[in-house]
C-alpha cells in the first residue's frame, strides 16, 4: 500500500505538469451561460446537499433536514444512518462534535434548518477524520454572517408512545465585535417500554421467558461556545458540554419455563445516574490569505455512571431445586480522558493541498463491580463475580494527506494515519491484560468528472474498531439468573478495509458499489452451555447426602458475550435519488440498497469463564459461518399543500428485508410515518406519526448446526406521536460562533 500511494502522488505530479503544458497552448473563449444552482451534487469524497437551495429546508430543524437528505435515514427519530454503513459520525464545519449520542440528537433536534447551508455526505471518511470500522461521516455547514446581535429557538415537544413523553429545549445565539457566543439548554422525561419474549434449547430441552421491562429517565444537557477573535488571523475558542441522566425505579419483570413447566418469576430492579462534563480549548492561526491555518486543542473529559441492581427469582412450583433467590450488583465505571492535537492545513497558489496532524489521548478508567448474594437479608459478598478493573489507554496518531485537482475533470487526494496503541487492562488481584498495537491506515481517493451529467469516484480506505470501555469491563447485566450479558477484556481491536465506487448522473440520481473486509470481526453472541457442581443450602454451604457425598446439581446457562470470532466480508449496491417535480411542489428522495455479506468464524470457548475448582463447565461451539442477501430502502417524500409555502405534507416509508447477523436472523423492519406541518411567521407547528402500522421492531431466530437455538422478539411500542412547536427569535442572519473540534472526540463515542 505505501508503493500504490507513492506510485498515485508521483502519477498525480506528472499528469498535474502535462495539463499545465497544454493549458498554455489553449484559447479559452467565454461565452455567456445560464447557472441553475445545483441542490445535490458528488464533489471529490462526498455528496453535497445544497439544503439552502432546497425548497424543504425552510421551518423544520436540523434532525428533520438530515432525515431528508440523500442516503440518510432515520427510522426511530433517535438515531441517523448512512445507507451501508455501521455507523455515522456528526461534524460541524469539518469539525467533530463533541457531544454524547442522544445530547446530540437533541441538539440538531433544535437547530433551525435556516442556520444550514449544506449537508456533507462521506461515506469513504479520509484520514483527517476521527472514525472507526465502516462508519460514514455527516459533515453539516453552517451558513455565515457577519451580523452583530443576537438569536435563538425555543422548541417544545410531547411524544405520545406507550407512555407520554415531554421534552424541551432552547438555544441562544450572541455576536458582537469579537466575541461570539452560541448555547444550547435541553430538558426532557421519557419512560422506555419493551416487550420481551424469549426462546432457547436443542432437541431435547427448552426455555422459554416473557416479560417486560419499563426504564423512567429524567435528563438535563446543554453547552456553551464562547468564540474571541484576538487578530485577523488569531482566534481563542472554549467549548463546555455537560449531560445529567436519571434512571430510577427501572423494572425488568421475566416469567420463566422450562420444558412447558413453569418455574419462577424473575424481577430486576435498577437504579442509574449517568454525569459527562467536557472541556475543550482551541486556538486558530491563519497562516496566509488563502486558507492555510494551523490548530490546536487540549481537551478534558469526565464520565461518570453509578448503576446498582437488585435481582430476585421467585418460585413458582414446588420443586425443591427451584428455591428464592436473589443478588445485587453494583456496577460503576469512571472515565478520565486527557487530550490534546495540532492540525495544519496547508493550501498552495497551484490548488494543491496538504493536511497533517498529531493527536495524543490519555485514558483511564475505573470499574468496581461487586456482586452479593443476599440470604436473610444479608449481603454475601460472590468473590467470583466482583471485580476491581482498572484499564489504561494510551494513543498517538499522526496522518498527512494530500489533494490535488489535476484538471477540469480528475483530482485525487492521498493518505496515511499512524496510530500507536498501549494499553493495560488490571483486574485487581487476579490478572493483567497488556495489548500493544501499531497500525498503518492509507486511504486513496480518485475522482473524475466525465463531464456535467457524470461524475465516477474510487476511494479505499482501512480502519480499526477499538472496543468501547463498557465492554471491556467483566461485569455481567442479568435478564434472569442464568440469562446473563457478559462483558470481555480480552476482545482484540477489529480491522477494516473498505472499498467504494460512486457513480452520479445529473446530479439526481446515484450509485454507490462498495466492498469492506474485516478482520478479527467481533459482536454479542449467545453462548449455551450448563455448568454441574456441588448443591449448596441458603446459607452457601455444601450439601452431604447420607453416605457423605457431595449433592451435584447441573444449571443450564445462556451468556450474551461480546468476542472475536473471525471475518467477514460485505458487498453493498446503494442506488438513489433527489429531484423535485411539479415546480417544486413534490420533492422526492428514494434509494434501495442491496447487501450480500459471507461470515466465517467460530466461538469455542468464554474467554472470562474462571469455573470455582469443585465445579465443571460444559459449553456448546458457537459456528458462524453463512452466506446471506438483504436489501433495505427508504422512501421520502415532501409535497407542498398551499402556494404561499407554509403547509407540507411528508410521506415517508422504511423498509428492511430479513438479514442475518452474528447472533442470527433478524426479521423484516419496515415503518409507514407521515407528518404534517405549518409555517406562521416565526412560529413552526408539526405533527407526527412514525410507524403507524407498529412493524419496526426487532425479530431473532438463530439455530446452530447441532439443532440448539436461540430465539429473541424484543417490542418496542415503535407507534408514537410527535407534537411539535418552535419560535424562531432575534436576527435569523447572525453568524455563529466557530464550531471547535475538541481533542477527546475519539474517545467520546467509546462511552
Amino acid at each position: 500500500m505505501k508503493t500504490q500511494i507513492l506510485i498515485a502522488a508521483i502519477f498525480f505530479s506528472g499528469l498535474a505538469a502535462a495539463q499545465q503544458t497544454k493549458d498554455t497552448l489553449k484559447v479559452k473563449n467565454i461565452e455567456a451561460v445560464n447557472i441553475k444552482k445545483q441542490v445535490f451534487k458528488k464533489q471529490s469524497d462526498r455528496f453535497i446537499y445544497d439544503v439552502a437551495s432546497s425548497p424543504i429546508a425552510k421551518g423544520t430543524n436540523t434532525f428533520n433536514l438530515l432525515k431528508q437528505t440523500p442516503m440518510i435515514s432515520s427510522i426511530d427519530g433517535k438515531s441517523l444512518k448512512i445507507m451501508g454503513k455501521s455507523d455515522v459520525v456528526i461534524y460541524i464545519n469539518n469539525k467533530k462534535t463533541n457531544m454524547d449520542a442522544e445530547a446530540l440528537i437533541e441538539m440538531l433536534k433544535g437547530t433551525p434548518s435556516e442556520d444550514i447551508q449544506k449537508i456533507e455526505v462521506i461515506t469513504t471518511p479520509g484520514s483527517e477524520f476521527q472514525v472507526e470500522s465502516n462508519e460514514g461521516v455527516i459533515n453539516i455547514v453552517m451558513k455565515k454572517k457577519k451580523n452583530d446581535g443576537y438569536n435563538g429557538t425555543l422548541k417544545m415537544n410531547n411524544e405520545q408512545a406507550y407512555y407520554n413523553n415531554p421534552s424541551a429545549g432552547a438555544s441562544f445565539n450572541f455576536r458582537k465585535n469579537k466575541w461570539s457566543v452560541n448555547s444550547n439548554f435541553n430538558t426532557g422525561s421519557w419512560t422506555d417500554r419493551e416487550r420481551y419474549t424469549l426462546s432457547n434449547g436443542n432437541s431435547t430441552s427448552r426455555n422459554e421467558s416473557f416479560g417486560y421491562t419499563s426504564d423512567p429517565n429524567k435528563n438535563v444537557g446543554g453547552s456553551v461556545n464562547i468564540d474571541y477573535e484576538l487578530s485577523k488571523n488569531h482566534s481563542l475558542g472554549f467549548t463546555y458540554n455537560m449531560r445529567y441522566n436519571k434512571s430510577f425505579n427501572s423494572i425488568l419483570d421475566v416469567t420463566n419455563w422450562e420444558n412447558g413447566s413453569l418455574v419462577n418469576n424473575t424481577v430486576n430492579n435498577e437504579n442509574a445516574q449517568t454525569r459527562n462534563h467536557s472541556f475543550n480549548l482551541n486556538y486558530e492561526v491563519k497562516t496566509d490569505s488563502i486558507g492555510s491555518k494551523l490548530t490546536s486543542n487540549v481537551s478534558y473529559l469526565w464520565f461518570n455512571r453509578d448503576k446498582v441492581s437488585i435481582n430476585e427469582s421467585f418460585p413458582l412450583n414446588t420443586d425443591p431445586k427451584n428455591e428464592y433467590s436473589a443478588l445485587q450488583q453494583s456496577v460503576p465505571q469512571i472515565i478520565n480522558n486527557y487530550a490534546a492535537n495540532i492540525d495544519y492545513l496547508k493550501k498552495t497558489s497551484k490548488g494543491n493541498t496538504w493536511l497533517m496532524g498529531i493527536s495524543y489521548n490519555h485514558t483511564n478508567t475505573d470499574n468496581d463491580t461487586r456482586q452479593d448474594k443476599i440470604v436473610n437479608n444479608m449481603l454475601i459478598n460472590d468473590v467470583r463475580q466482583t471485580n476491581h478493573f482498572i484499564y489504561k489507554e494510551r494513543i498517538m496518531g499522526l496522518y498527512l494527506t494530500y489533494e490535488r485537482k489535476l484538471s477540469e475533470k480528475f483530482s485525487g487526494k492521498v493518505g496515511a494515519r499512524y496510530e500507536m496503541t498501549r494499553s493495560n487492562g488490571e483486574i485487581l488481584g487476579k490478572t493483567n491484560i497488556d495489548r500493544n498495537y501499531n497500525n498503518l491506515l492509507p486511504y486513496l481517493n480518485l475522482n473524475y468528472a466525465i463531464n456535467s451529467d457524470h461524475n465516477l469516484t474510487y476511494s479505499f480506505s482501512s480502519r480499526i474498531r477499538r472496543p468501547r470501555f463498557w465492554e471491556l469491563n467483566p461485569s455481567r447485566t442479568y435478564f434472569t439468573l442464568n440469562n446473563y450479558t457478559q462483558n470481555n477484556p480480552f476482545v482484540l481491536a477489529s480491522k477494516f478495509y473498505n472499498q467504494e465506487i460512486s457513480y452520479m448522473y445529473k446530479n439526481a440520481f446515484f450509485a454507490n458499489l462498495s466492498f469492506n473486509y474485516v478482520e478479527d470481526a467481533s459482536n454479542q453472541v449467545p453462548l449455551q452451555g450448563k455448568v454441574t457442581g456441588p448443591k449448596k443450602d441458603e446459607n452457601g454451604n455444601i450439601i452431604y447426602d447420607s453416605n457423605g457425598n457431595m449433592e451435584m446439581v447441573t444449571t443450564k446457562f445462556l451468556r450474551y458475550i461480546r468476542t472475536n470470532y473471525g471475518n467477514n466480508k460485505q458487498f453493498g449496491l446503494t442506488l438513489g435519488m433527489n429531484k423535485s417535480w411539479f415546480k417544486e411542489i413534490w420533492t422526492t428522495n428514494y434509494s434501495v440498497n442491496f447487501g450480500y455479506n459471507i461470515y466465517s468464524g467460530q466461538v469455542l470457548e468464554d474467554p472470562t469463564s474462571v469455573p470455582d475448582p469443585l465445579y465443571t463447565e460444559e459449553l456448546e461451539p458457537y459456528i458462524i459461518n453463512f452466506k446471506n442477501f438483504n436489501v433495505s430502502g427508504n422512501i421520502n417524500n415532501t409535497i407542498r399543500l398551499s402556494s404561499n409555502k407554509d403547509w407540507f405534507l411528508g410521506v415517508n416509508y422504511y423498509y428492511g428485508s430479513k438479514v442475518k447477523i452474528e447472533s442470527g436472523t433478524l426479521g423484516v423492519r419496515q415503518s409507514f410515518d407521515v407528518s404534517l406541518k405549518k409555517i406562521m411567521g416565526n412560529w413552526t407547528f408539526v405533527a407526527e406519526v412514525y410507524d403507524v402500522f407498529n412493524q419496526n421492531y426487532n425479530r431473532i431466530q438463530g439455530v446452530q448446526p447441532n439443532g440448539s437455538y436461540n430465539n429473541i422478539v424484543n417490542f418496542e411500542y415503535p407507534r408514537l406521536l410527535n407534537i411539535g412547536v418552535t419560535y424562531n427569535f432575534g436576527n435569523q442572519k447572525l453568524k455563529k460562533a466557530r464550531e471547535i473540534k475538541s481533542a477527546n472526540d475519539a474517545i467520546k463515542s467509546r462511552t
